[in-house]
């Protein structure tokens, strides 16, 4: 699937694995923070979003651990990599 259709048709969760702090400074309009350390306490949260989820960090590093995890869990999942393509997308559909 393609994460741009994914975006800009609304089809799914953009999800920002940052650090709150991180994510306070600068987001996605829409996205949840769920950071990489809590994504396996906060798993019920995470199977009840629109799936296909589109995973963003600062650059893609996180993003990418998150996807690996989150997949083998069997969720549907995307890394977007940074949060600023993410959002660059996302801002071309409002």
């Amino acid at each position: 699937m393609n994460i741009e259709k994914i975006i800009k048709e609304k089809q799914g969760t953009i999800v920002d694995v940052r650090t709150p702090s991180e994510f306070t400074g600068g987001n996605v309009a829409g996205s949840i923070n769920i950071p990489l350390e809590e994504l396996e306490k906060r798993m019920d949260e995470l199977k009840k979003l629109k799936q296909p989820l589109v995973l963003c960090c600062a650059s893609g590093g996180r993003s990418g651990q998150a996807h690996g995890y989150l997949a083998q869990k069997g969720i549907e999942c995307f890394n977007g990599g940074s949060w600023l393509d993410v959002n660059y997308i996302h801002s071309q559909t409002l």
